[in-house]
């Protein structure tokens, strides 16, 4: 391409020569074939325009909706300026891949008090690492077909607001439950970037929103963390509470929890569109140690080194031994009553640390109250 060519900033293409438009052009179709090679199941660009964005977030902010989430509010404006993240970018490629393994229950489990609920992208191999590393090649592939061009891989991992960037490419539409949703594939998928210098052909944003009047979301989330329509207040929310949570769980909210012991997926079972979800056939997603039917006794039971063995490579492994333990305490206080979960609780209390013992007594208290 001619390098006095000037860039169109809207169409990502130089101005110059039907040549030029071209190129950019069969780049951008080839791109969806070497996603699809790399089991992604779409991909779309966007340009790095985040503005309306950045002020939902900054707002979002300072209702102090993110918790103990200090990282959400760190690194000033780079979250709505990925140019700031990796200089030189001028577009974004988003990637969605699914994570639900076939046949895995999502009802009865959460149903059976006496079992541990985990959430189902968690199940498996730490999906970083796998995203991340498609991703890499998917732009390796790029930058070799390209002749030169410079990028970096992202899978929430850094400051990047992946959602809206989804949106923005046309991977789908922000819900209700503040998730992208795809029309034919429902909601359970990874997300992840590539930030680049190339100039691709930008996709058109999907701005249709087909939640219309459902509320489901909203209605049945077990601790209310809703505000409303689009809004979380993430202090609220089941999957802070048990993962990013350093400290004791409120106790108005340990009832809700029920047998959530590692994040919720709630607002996303009860969605119409994921009643045509997809499944994912990565072997590494596939539930590891048969956590997906799980009892809470069984996992109480864990010492640490043995946590630390099951969860290695997981994301599970994330929470930490302590709030494992703190996540599962509450579980045992909702379940029904029982001389063994008493048992258990009893001689567990010894052995942890005081902010555990606040909640294995809440759960002994209600399990022989």
């Amino acid at each position: 391409m001619s390098d006095n060519a000037q860039y169109n900033a809207t169409t990502g293409i130089k101005d110059g020569t039907s040549a030029d438009i071209m190129a950019m052009q069969q780049l951008r179709a080839q791109l969806d074939q070497w996603a699809a090679e790399l089991g992604f199941q779409q991909v779309g660009v966007t340009d790095i325009d985040l503005t309306e964005a950045g002020e939902e977030l900054q707002d979002w902010l300072a209702k102090g909706y993110h918790g103990d989430m200090d990282y959400m509010a760190a690194h000033d404006d780079m979250r709505w300026h990925p140019e700031k993240l990796h200089p030189g970018t001028v577009r974004v490629i988003s990637a969605r891949i699914n994570y639900l393994p076939p046949g895995v229950d999502q009802v009865e489990q959460l149903r059976n008090p006496d079992k541990a609920y985990i959430s189902r992208y968690s199940l498996g191999r730490d999906y970083h690492k796998l995203v991340r590393k498609r991703l890499t090649q998917l732009g390796n592939k790029l930058r070799e077909a390209a002749g030169a061009m410079d990028f970096r891989a992202f899978v929430d991992s850094a400051p990047i607001m992946e959602r809206p960037l989804a949106q923005k490419a046309g991977l789908g539409w922000t819900g209700k439950h503040t998730l992208i949703i795809n029309r034919k594939a429902g909601s359970y998928f990874f997300l992840g970037e590539i930030l680049t210098d190339l100039p691709l052909p930008v996709d058109q944003p999907y701005e249709k929103n087909h939640c219309a009047r459902c509320t489901s979301c909203l209605d049945l989330c077990p601790t209310d963390a809703f505000t409303g329509p689009y809004e979380l207040d993430a202090r609220k929310c089941i999957s802070y509470l048990t993962i990013e949570l350093k400290g004791p769980i409120p106790e108005a909210l340990r009832e809700p929890m029920g047998n959530r012991i590692f994040g919720c997926d709630d607002c996303q079972m009860v969605c119409p569109w994921n009643r045509i979800s997809d499944t994912s056939e990565e072997e590494d997603f596939s539930p590891r140690h048969q956590l997906d039917k799980a009892g809470l006794l069984e996992l109480f039971a864990w010492d640490e080194a043995t946590f630390l063995k099951k969860t290695e490579g997981m994301p599970i492994r994330r929470t930490g031994y302590e709030n494992w333990l703190r996540n599962i305490a509450v579980g045992l206080g909702n379940a029904p009553a029982s001389l063994e979960v008493i048992d258990a609780l009893q001689k567990k209390r010894p052995l942890v640390s005081d902010m555990v013992q606040e909640h294995i007594d809440w759960a002994l208290t209600r399990q022989q109250g």
